[in-house]
Parts: structure tokens; C-alpha cells; sequence
């Protein structure tokens, strides 16, 4: 009985929070909607603004035909995933960068007092329409890679796919949420965030051949990025798996991204719980 309760009370939780997210995101799509045009143009200012990645992609291979072993194509498929799936994490959860702001300035206060989970409050909070550019720039790079790759597809593959972008996504959450804790703890700490989270993002645009055994190794076990895309898409292109590695892992994605939240979770709980206002 006590353990129905316990079940009955989480999923209250959820519901509750998933309520207050999509009512906050909604008052800040409605205020970014009221001027349309600035709406637009901060958009395609996002769109070309992380465009400038793969030009610099671009004007690699004006040089050289492969990189790491990599063509073109293959590379724009590995940037188009870990595009579209960072792009989605940031506009559902990017406002977690700004937890040590509010902590040091005391307005993180103003979210304790509310009837809601504070991290459905963090998560929403000045909810970023105009993020939708980096979401259409990952999803032109990787449709176009899709075009130009000379892949056999078959049902696992096709499969694969949309699993692979929805799991990169939670995998992303799940270190903004991560970050967000530390600073709890760091407070002036949304640079070291960034590198997680941004940084993360800028190496799995590149084949895993180009670094170190260390780091792929820390990517792949330690901070599991690799699940966003690298593992994935040498299942999808055909090439050998980093660290030499089974090919069933491909499909471990949504295993790995349930995985990452138990930790960024209890890490979450454990700095709201030492929070003690202003300068704590």
C-alpha cells in the first residue's frame, strides 16, 4: 500500500511539473510571438549564426578529402545528429545555464515559493523560441548528408534514427541538468556547463578517429556523449565501432539516456537541498 502511495505521489509530481513547464514556455512563446518579426530575425540570426560550424567543416574539405577517415558526407551526418539533438535539449532545458545567476542574486527564492518543481520553473524559464534555428540548421545538415551518403538501409537503420535523435536530446538534458546542480555548489560556474554541454556538442561533430583513445574512452564511459551519435552512426555508416566495440551498442542510446538521469536527478536533489538562499 505505502509503495502504490510512494508510485501514485511521483507520478503526481510529474504531472504537476510537466504542467507548470508547458504554462511558463507557453507565456514566453506567447511574448515572443507579439513581435514576430524580432522573432524571426533572431532565428535565422540562430540558424546562420550556428552555421558557421559546418562552414568551417566545409572549408576543411576544400583541402582534404577525408578527414579521419571520414568523407564529407559522413561527417555532416555525425554533425547533422549531434546538431539536431543538442538543439532540441537546449530549447527544452537550455535555460538551466542560469541557475547560478538566480543563486547569487537571491531570485532563485522567488521559485522556491511556488506551488511547482523548481526545475519545471528553471527549465522554462525565459523559454527560447528563437532556438528553433539551431534545430532547423542540424536537421538541413543532417537531411542533406542522409541524401548524399551511400548507405544500404535497412529496417534496423531506418529504425534507428529518430531513437537516436530523441536519446541525444535526453542525453543533453541530462548534463544541462547535471551542471545546473554544480552550481549549487560553484555558482559562477555556467563557463564549466557550457563545456559539457556546448563543447560536448562541438566534439561529436568530428569522427571519433581524430582524438585520443582517453577522451573517446571518457565519451564513451564516463560522460557517455558517444551514445548521442558516434556509437550510433558508425552502426549507420558501416564503419568499425571506437574502441572496437560490439555493434549492438549502437542501439544502447535510450538505455544510456534513461541511465544519465538517475544521476543528474539525485545531483539536482542533493544542491536544492543544500540551498540556503543568497550566497549559500
Amino acid at each position: 500500500m505505502a509503495e502504490a502511495v510512494s508510485r501514485g505521489a511521483g507520478v503526481s509530481r510529474v504531472r504537476s511539473g510537466l504542467r507548470a513547464y508547458l504554462l511558463i514556455a507557453g507565456m514566453w512563446v506567447r511574448s515572443a510571438m507579439a513581435y514576430r518579426t524580432s522573432f524571426v530575425l533572431t532565428a535565422v540570426g540562430n540558424f546562420l549564426a550556428t552555421g558557421l560550424d559546418f562552414v568551417a567543416i566545409l572549408l576543411m574539405f576544400s583541402r582534404v578529402e577525408v578527414l579521419g577517415g571520414y568523407d564529407l558526407p559522413q561527417v555532416a551526418f555525425l554533425y547533422g545528429l549531434s546538431g539536431t539533438a543538442f538543439g532540441l535539449a537546449d530549447l527544452a532545458i537550455g535555460s538551466m545555464d542560469r541557475l547560478g545567476r538566480r543563486v547569487r542574486d537571491g531570485t532563485l527564492d522567488t521559485l522556491l515559493v511556488r506551488p511547482a518543481p523548481v526545475l519545471a520553473q528553471m527549465a522554462a524559464d525565459r523559454f527560447g523560441l528563437r532556438r528553433l534555428g539551431r534545430i532547423a540548421q542540424g536537421v538541413v545538415v543532417l537531411g542533406w548528408s542522409l541524401s548524399a551518403l551511400d548507405v544500404v538501409w535497412t529496417v534496423p537503420k531506418l529504425l534507428l534514427m529518430p531513437v537516436v535523435v530523441a536519446s541525444g536530446a535526453v542525453i543533453f538534458g541530462a548534463v544541462f541538468v547535471a551542471g545546473a546542480a554544480f552550481q549549487f555548489v560553484a555558482q559562477d560556474a555556467s563557463e564549466v556547463q557550457n563545456a559539457f554541454t556546448y563543447g560536448g556538442t562541438t566534439l561529436l561533430q568530428y569522427p571519433p578517429t581524430l582524438f585520443a583513445r582517453e577522451v573517446v574512452r571518457g565519451v564513451v564511459f564516463v560522460l557517455p556523449l558517444a551514445f548521442v551519435n558516434w556509437l550510433p552512426a558508425s552502426y549507420v555508416l558501416g564503419v568499425p565501432m571506437p574502441l572496437g566495440l560490439p555493434e549492438w551498442v549502437a542501439f544502447a542510446s535510450p538505455a544510456v539516456a534513461a541511465a544519465c538521469w538517475v544521476p543528474a536527478g539525485l545531483a539536482w536533489r542533493a544542491g536544492l537541498r543544500a540551498y540556503r538562499s543568497t550566497g549559500s
